[in-house]
């Protein structure tokens, strides 16, 4: 694309937030691309159940995500895959966002590019996402009723995941490397009263195994270093928190940023600097689902719409 074409709208990013975004910019009839570095869909492609998606009950990630991509890009959506490797505002206010292959100069930005969760980095934790694995008990908790349901860290997140896995799991185990739990402390007593959920602290999952889901789990002593391995009949469910890494760093100078790098922004989804919207789990929001991602991009796109005198579509 030419430096001198200038488009009302870039989005980066072609997850749930940057899709819904594209399909609300075609209606507000803005000139847009949406640029996704990976695999169209992102985080939602990896996750194989989806029960909570209004009016789409019982579906996987990738039909989701065609869904999504198709109506986009039946209202005409240009969607493209390559690396964003640089957005930058410029003095007469447009922005520059670079590519590995292209350049493209825009009136408004939304960046919408996730928040990856932060691996553990056992032995088998990447071959056992989506069946065992999962990053998110909102999403995959009721997939593991009945079940024993283990709890990869120490943290507010992981505490309060462990809490709500009891909805489900005969019993939730969380699994903290330290002597401690670094929760707040009202979460941590409720942690401690419940009788579903216990702590092993000073210990650290270093393998899983299996055939089609995890039956095994080795266990390290980290005050020893002694391992021990315990085996399970009926596949269990390790859930990690040990935090997320937003994709923030394009815009890092552009935007204010909350604890590890969520971008803080108004209800409008705008931040600091003016033409620059942020939508999805990148943002600074208390609940990161597919559906709330999809609702980010809807009030984005339309932010935008209005920021640059359009008329916005109802």
């Amino acid at each position: 694309m030419s430096e001198e074409q200038t488009l009302d709208l870039v989005i980066v990013g072609a997850g749930p937030a940057g899709l819904s975004a594209a399909i609300y910019a075609q209606r507000a009839m803005l000139n847009a691309v949406v640029l996704e570095h990976e695999a169209v869909g992102g985080q939602m492609v990896l996750t194989s159940d989806i029960d909570n998606y209004p009016g789409v009950p019982h579906t996987d990630g990738y039909s989701l995500v065609e869904a999504m991509r198709q109506q986009a890009e039946d209202l005409g959506a240009n969607i493209v895959v390559s690396n964003v490797s640089s957005i930058q505002r410029m003095e007469d206010g447009l922005f520059l966002v670079q590519t590995d292959e292209s350049n493209y100069v825009a009136k408004a930005v939304i960046l919408a590019g996730g928040a990856t969760p932060r691996h553990a980095g056992f032995d088998g934790e990447e071959l056992f996402v989506g069946k065992g694995v999962s990053y998110c008990a909102t999403c995959d908790g009721m997939f593991f009723r009945g079940r024993e349901v283990f709890v990869v860290g120490g943290g507010n997140s992981a505490a309060e995941e462990a809490l709500f896995l009891t909805r489900f799991a005969a019993h939730v185990t969380m699994v903290v490397r330290k002597d401690h739990l670094r929760a707040q402390a009202m979460v941590a007593r409720q942690v401690e009263e419940n009788e579903k959920v216990s702590v092993r602290y000073l210990t650290s999952i270093t393998a899983i195994g299996g055939t089609n889901a995890i039956t095994s789990v080795t266990f390290r002593d980290n005050k020893t270093g002694d391992l021990h391995t315990e085996e399970f009949d009926n596949g269990v469910g390790v859930f990690v928190f040990v935090g997320r890494v937003p994709a923030s760093q394009l815009v890092s100078e552009l935007v204010d940023v909350a604890e590890v790098g969520y971008v803080v922004a108004n209800d409008r989804l705008e931040t600091r600097t003016p033409g620059l919207f942020v939508a999805g789990d990148v943002r600074k929001k208390s609940l990161r689902q597919i559906v709330t991602a999809a609702s980010d991009g809807a009030v984005a796109a339309t932010s935008v719409a209005a920021y640059l005198g359009q008329p916005v579509e109802g």
